[in-house]
């Protein structure tokens, strides 16, 4: 099980990224190209892949020098365009001729999205990898075992599966929060306080975790969304469990597999670095580049003292103590020190400047601090949110399979998945294709200049009697399918109706 390669099957999506300030030069094109997948396709189909969505993208600029190309609709294909940062584009391309691939360029590009963030989060911005070393060797280096550890969450035994019309009713790029009462919220605010002594003047950032859902933070909401993200998939403790697991499994049968909340992740260590040893490309392996890899599977374990543990940062010099992680705020772009505690389904994720700590003997003795006077009160927080906490079945509502969405915080909230699951493909797919003119509705709102958002009601009767529901009031969605209803237009009406006065105090309610 890995990652298939173009010799093993025809590949059904190709990614790459390229820099359009080099590789000017005829006989240097090459020198554009920062990452492809994948990586065994021939040279000149990996240069017609880049010269075509190039030219696309110099000819759509013409005609709209601030919004270029964003998505090419072929007969058998779709290119998804993402500018990552200043002339560093991501292309996408997708094969049309899989029955299940119906899905929306958004979500596509959302992916995009997530992994130059996530990729920045960790390593800082591209442009300056590539400034800092112009032959290129370093940048290509971090971004293709990133990139590579990030697919690899995306694939199902030899096939990468993308979010299609089955995550209809999912939002990429999205945070989910834990709903608390108030004597919680108090007890949060307490734990809070009390990291922010243990670490004295220096400046702090926390982010407060129950299972894989947000409770609290005082960073900014791209940096939170980023922290979040890389928490659900690699620090809680059910992302800790899927890597425990994989490691059982491999000791056995050197593959695995492990199904959480109806995604299912890739968890074989050996396979997907046994693709990178059979895969990489000749520019990576004239080069040893020092390498931080933190998206690499079962690399984070829970100590006997409650910290959190990883050495892909490396080891301490004349010692075997892992080197204490490091990320990239996005706000402030400084360095900081990243310290999680967990407790049962409690996560606490402390961020601290890498320039107010001395180094690792600092960090070990600001880890005893917390030991010393925040422990218990992380105790007592995992016991009232553990309490007043509905499984994941807490935001089930009856009758409905919802998705809503609050896209200036980055939140989303959905039915359980496996409550989605129950729904039928034909009402999935018919979502789909709502979503994605919804989509189109929302790109026709940004370009009017009319500084407005737009809001939007859609109501359809699927050709299998279900109804699928679009309301966007205010910067905030609701999309709803009802599978078991009357079939006149009332009931939808007064079902949503009832839903947002029940759930979302009104937000969603006709005037």
């Amino acid at each position: 099980m890995g990652l298939t390669s173009e010799s093993d099957a025809k590949e059904a999506m190709k990614l790459c990224m390229f820099d359009l300030r080099r590789g000017q030069t005829e006989g240097q094109e090459l020198d554009k190209i920062l990452f492809f997948y994948p990586a065994d396709l021939p040279i000149t189909n990996q240069l017609s892949v880049i010269g075509l969505s190039e030219g696309l993208i110099t000819f759509t600029r013409i005609f709209s020098p601030d919004a270029p190309c964003e998505v090419i609709e072929a007969e058998k294909h779709c290119h998804v365009f993402y500018e990552v940062e200043a002339d560093i584009w991501m292309v996408m391309v997708v094969e049309k001729e899989n029955p299940e691939s119906i899905w929306r360029v958004d979500a596509l590009r959302s992916v995009l999205k997530e992994i130059h963030s996530l990729f920045v989060m960790f390593h800082g911005y591209i442009r300056a990898l590539v400034d800092k070393e112009p032959s290129g060797g370093l940048v290509r280096s971090h971004l293709y075992y990133f990139i590579m550890d990030f697919l690899s969450d995306f694939s199902i035994g030899k096939k990468l599966q993308l979010p299609n019309f089955r995550d209809s009713l999912k939002e990429q790029g999205t945070l989910q929060m834990l709903t608390v009462g108030r004597e919680a919220a108090i007890e949060v605010q307490s734990l809070v306080t009390l990291l922010e002594s243990c670490v004295g003047n220096k400046q702090c950032y926390s982010m407060t975790m129950f299972q894989d859902l947000l409770v609290s933070t005082n960073l900014s909401p791209i940096d939170t969304l980023n922290l979040f993200t890389y928490a659900v998939l690699r620090l809680t403790p059910i992302a800790l469990f899927r890597g425990a697991s994989a490691w059982s499994s491999l000791r056995k049968t050197d593959t695995a597999c492990s199904t959480y909340a109806g995604a299912l992740q890739v968890t074989s260590i050996s396979a997907i670095d046994q693709y990178y040893n059979s895969h990489d490309p000749p520019s990576l392996r004239r080069h040893n580049y020092p390498l931080v890899r933190p998206l690499q599977h079962s690399k984070w374990s829970k100590g006997k003292d409650g910290f959190l543990t990883t050495d892909i940062w490396g080891t301490e010099v004349n010692s075997l103590l892992p080197m204490c992680p490091t990320i990239w705020l996005h706000l402030t772009e400084e360095k900081m020190f990243l310290l999680a505690y967990q407790h049962r389904g409690l996560t606490v994720i402390l961020l601290v400047p890498v320039s107010s700590v001395s180094g690792d003997q600092g960090i070990s003795m600001l880890k005893q601090q917390i030991i010393e006077n925040a422990s218990l009160k992380m105790l007592k927080v995992e016991e009232k949110l553990s309490r007043g906490w509905g499984g994941e079945n807490a935001y089930h509502v009856s009758g409905y399979r919802y998705l809503l969405v609050d896209g200036d915080r980055y939140v989303s909230r959905a039915s359980p998945p496996g409550k989605v699951t129950t729904l039928t493909k034909e009402s999935l797919v018919a979502l789909s294709k709502l979503r994605e003119e919804v989509d189109l509705e929302k790109a026709r709102a940004k370009w009017d200049n009319s500084g407005r958002e737009k809001d939007i009601e859609i109501c359809i009767r699927a050709k299998n009697n279900s109804w699928l529901i679009a309301r966007l009031v205010r910067g905030k969605e609701l999309y709803m399918v009802l599978e078991k209803g009357s079939e006149t237009l009332l009931f939808a009406a007064d079902a949503t109706e009832k839903f947002s006065e029940r759930y979302c105090n009104g937000a969603f309610s006709l005037d």
